[in-house]
C-alpha cells in the first residue's frame, strides 16, 4: 500500500517556510499494515529556507516619498540558493532608526532615491528586481548588524565567511528587512568581530559615534592645544573645551565620552524635560558619561549664560571654547556662537528646530570664526579605509567597557511581526522626548 504521506498535495510539501510540515508517522512493525491510515497530523514550524533551499525574506519598502506610515508596506519575497558571484547572504540581527532614515524616507535628506531613474542599474530599480516589487522601490535603513549565512563563489574565505557578523561599508545599504543578498560583498561590508559585543553595539556604531568621532578631531586640534597650553607658564585646569547643543542624542552622548577619553572638557546644552526632577535626572546621566557641565536650552538662551560661561568655567575667558557642534539651529546656534572664543569654529551636522540660523558677520569677521558642515555619507566615500579603522576603534572602547552605547528602545521583528508595528516604531522616531533611539531586534525570521 502506497505510505499516506504521497496522500499530501505538491504544495503542502512545499510549504516548508510558511507552512506545516508532516509529524513523522510511527508505528509498530507488523506482519499485516492496517487497511486505513491513520490522520495525519500537521504541526505549525518555521523555517529559514523556503521551498528548494530558498530563503524567504521580508523587507519595509517604499517607492515614493512620505510619512512612513502612509508610504512604506512590507514586502515579501524569496532568495534563490544559487547567489552570485561574489555575493553573500546576510541575516539581519539588529538594524537602528535615525532621523536620517525618516528624513529620507520623507524625501527631505541630502541622498534620494531616483524613482524615476530609466537607467536599469539604478539602486531603485535593482532593488526592484531583487526583490520583484511591482516597481522601483526602496529600502530604508543605513546601520545594522548582520550575519552572514551563506557565500557564493569568487567570495576571497580570509574576508568573508559564513557566520561572520558584519555592517554595511557605505550609506543606502537598505537595512530594514530580514535578509539581504549582497552583491560585491567584501567592497560593500565591513567585517566586525563580534567578540564581547552585542549585536545592538554593532548595529550602532557607525553613524553617531564616527559622527562626534570627526567632528572632534578634524576641524580644531582641542588634544595637540590641550598639550601645548598644559606647556605655557599658565596651565588649564583641564584640557580644551567643546560645547554642543544636542548633547542627548547619540551623537551628543558619543561626543561627551570620546571627549572625556581624549582629555577633553564639554559644555552640555539638552531641553529641558516635563519636570523638573527628569530634567535633573537627565544632567546626572550626562554628567556620569563625562560630560563637565550640562545646561538646559532655556539656561543657554539666557542673557546670563555669557557672564557664567566666563566666571564658572573658563576663567575669564583664558581657557576659550574653540569648537561648537550644532545639530539644532535657531536661536541656539545663536548663542553658541556668542560663546565661542576667538578662532573658534562651529561644525553643522543637523537642523532639528528647523529654524533658519542668519550668518553672523560680525563675529564671523571680528573673532575670526570658522563655520563648517558635516556630512558623514561624504565623508565616508572619501576615506573608506579611515571609517573601517575607526569603527574597529570604537568597537574596541565598547569592548573594554569604554565607550557605551545611547539608550535603545527594542522594537522585537519575527516573521509575523505586523507591518503596522514596524511602521509605527519608524514613524516615531522624530515624536518628542523617546527613552531610546527606536532599534528593531531580529529574532524569528
Amino acid at each position: 500500500m502506497a505510505s499516506p504521506i504521497l496522500n499530501l498535495t505538491r504544495g503542502q510539501l512545499a510549504r516548508s517556510s510558511r507552512g506545516c510540515l508532516p509529524a513523522l508517522l510511527t508505528h509498530t512493525p507488523s506482519t499485516t499494515l492496517p487497511t486505513t491510515p491513520p490522520p495525519l497530523t500537521l504541526t505549525p514550524r518555521r523555517f529559514k529556507s523556503g521551498p528548494y533551499g530558498y530563503t524567504q525574506s521580508k523587507a519595509l519598502v517604499f517607492t515614493r516619498f512620505g510619512e512612513p506610515a502612509d508610504v512604506l508596506h512590507l514586502h515579501t519575497h524569496s532568495i534563490s540558493p544559487t547567489l552570485p558571484q561574489g555575493a553573500v547572504l546576510l541575516r539581519t540581527l539588529a538594524a537602528p532608526v535615525n532621523p536620517a532614515d525618516v528624513n529620507t524616507i520623507q524625501g527631505t535628506y541630502g541622498a534620494r532615491p531616483d524613482f524615476a531613474s530609466q537607467d536599469p542599474n539604478s539602486p531603485t530599480n535593482k532593488t526592484r528586481l531583487l526583490l520583484g516589487t511591482p516597481e522601483p522601490a526602496a529600502v530604508p535603513g543605513n546601520e545594522g548588524c548582520f550575519e552572514v549565512t551563506a557565500v557564493g563563489p569568487g567570495v576571497d574565505a580570509g574576508k568573508l565567511k559564513r557566520g561572520n557578523w558584519v555592517i554595511p561599508a557605505g550609506p543606502g545599504f537598505g537595512t530594514f528587512r530580514t535578509h539581504a543578498l549582497v552583491e560585491d560583498a567584501v567592497g560593500r561590508l565591513v567585517k566586525v568581530d563580534g567578540t564581547g559585543l552585542s549585536p545592538v553595539q554593532v548595529a550602532t556604531v557607525s553613524v553617531n559615534p564616527c559622527s562626534a568621532y570627526r567632528m572632534l578631531r578634524d576641524y580644531v586640534d582641542l588634544v595637540g592645544e590641550s598639550v601645548r597650553r598644559f606647556a605655557s607658564a599658565d596651565p588649564p585646569r583641564g584640557g580644551m573645551w567643546f560645547i554642543q547643543n544636542g548633547a542627548n542624542s547619540g551623537v551628543g552622548r558619543a561626543a561627551i565620552q570620546l571627549g572625556r577619553l581624549w582629555g577633553l572638557r564639554s559644555i552640555n546644552v539638552v531641553r529641558e524635560r516635563e519636570t523638573v526632577e527628569e530634567t535633573e535626572g537627565l544632567k546626572a546621566e550626562l554628567k556620569e558619561l563625562g560630560a563637565d557641565v550640562v545646561v538646559t536650552e532655556k539656561e543657554f538662551l539666557d542673557r546670563s549664560f555669557g557672564a557664567r560661561l566666563k566666571e564658572e568655567w573658563t576663567r575669564g575667558g583664558r581657557e576659550p571654547v574653540l569648537l561648537g557642534l550644532n545639530c539644532v539651529g535657531g536661536q541656539s546656534a545663536s548663542a553658541m556662537v556668542k560663546a565661542l572664543g576667538p578662532r573658534g569654529c562651529m561644525v553643522t551636522y543637523g537642523g532639528m528646530s528647523r529654524q533658519s540660523f542668519p550668518f553672523p558677520t560680525g563675529p564671523a569677521i571680528f573673532k575670526r570664526l570658522r563655520f563648517e558642515g558635516f556630512w558623514l555619507t561624504e565623508w565616508g566615500k572619501e576615506n573608506p579605509e579611515e571609517k573601517r579603522r575607526m569603527i574597529n576603534e570604537i568597537l574596541d572602547l565598547m569592548r573594554q567597557g569604554k565607550f557605551k552605547q545611547m539608550p535603545v528602545q527594542e522594537v522585537k521583528w519575527d516573521w509575523d511581526t505586523e507591518e503596522q508595528v514596524l511602521k509605527d516604531a519608524i514613524q516615531g522616531t522624530l515624536a518628542g522626548f523617546r527613552s531610546g533611539k527606536g532599534l528593531f531586534v531580529f529574532g524569528d525570521t
